[in-house]
């Protein structure tokens, strides 16, 4: 049998799998929430004894604490709730969407300098030969229910392909493609324009598999050109330049929130 404790509340073992009512939340995610660090960087400060709640020094990380009401402090620093800050990037193509590149590639940070990064996550990914619009924020709980399936947030891409797409490839993608043992589907795939060789469509996201877009046209023998998202929910990207980043409006903000079924206490 596992030795590892379930989470405490109180000095009492915690009954059940129930999660704990209210603003009680594990310590390592207290500080995820305030926008610390992440969950994992928390661990091993408590782990370390450098963590303590209402004065005292805490060494588990299963431990339950009331994000509410409790005070935290690292290194004997009070910390608080960081300002929650939302911004949009255009992302350029070529870049890889993570802090730090082991291949010493070029990352979406880069475009981040003019911006205090260090406790922003992108919600959700673009990979390196992708563009468009990519979502930053240090709202961990707003970033997991923007990307989970339950929320049917949906991103819009513009997909330039080497071919004119007709009308039975495009209803192929509404219905659903088996690539790899998975099926890959778009909630919407319509042509926007064409030339004499290759076209534009737009697709509509409600899940994110790897590669999605680029698997299904791939298993239709169509090659992708271009891909660049134009939308996340309602939220566009508009005429956002190229690399530019722009702090996301009240407004967006609050859409967001609503799209992802959040209570808004404003």
């Amino acid at each position: 049998m596992s030795q590892r404790q379930s989470p405490q509340r109180s000095g009492r073992a915690a009954k059940g799998r129930q999660e704990p009512e209210g603003k009680r939340v594990t310590l390592p995610r207290a500080l995820s929430k305030l926008g610390y660090c992440s969950r994992t960087q928390a661990e091993a400060l408590i782990a370390a004894g450098r963590v303590s709640v209402d004065g005292r020094k805490v060494s588990d990380p299963a431990t339950w604490v009331d994000l509410e009401h409790s005070k935290f402090a690292v290194d004997g620093t009070e910390i608080a709730a960081e300002k929650k800050l939302y911004f949009m990037l255009n992302k350029p193509r070529g870049l890889v969407t993570t802090r730090d590149d082991p291949e010493g590639r070029p990352t979406v940070y880069d475009c981040l300098k003019e911006i205090d990064a260090r406790h922003l996550a992108p919600v959700g990914r673009l990979d390196k030969a992708s563009e468009g619009l990519l979502l930053f924020t240090n709202d961990t709980v707003l970033a997991q229910a923007l990307l989970d399936p339950v929320s049917h947030v949906g991103k819009t891409y513009h997909v330039q392909v080497d071919q004119i797409m007709n009308h039975e490839q495009l209803a192929r993608m509404e219905r659903g493609i088996i690539d790899d043992g998975e099926l890959l589907t778009a909630s919407s795939a319509r042509l926007l324009r064409s030339g004499d060789r290759n076209s534009w469509i737009e697709v509509e996201l409600k899940e994110g598999r790897n590669r999605q877009i680029r698997r299904m046209l791939e298993a239709l023998g169509i090659e992708c050109l271009r891909l660049v998202r134009v939308a996340f929910g309602d939220i566009a990207l508009g005429d956002l330049p190229k690399g530019a980043v722009r702090a996301l409006s009240e407004a967006e903000i609050l859409e967001l929130n609503r799209r992802a079924g959040m209570k808004i206490n404003r």
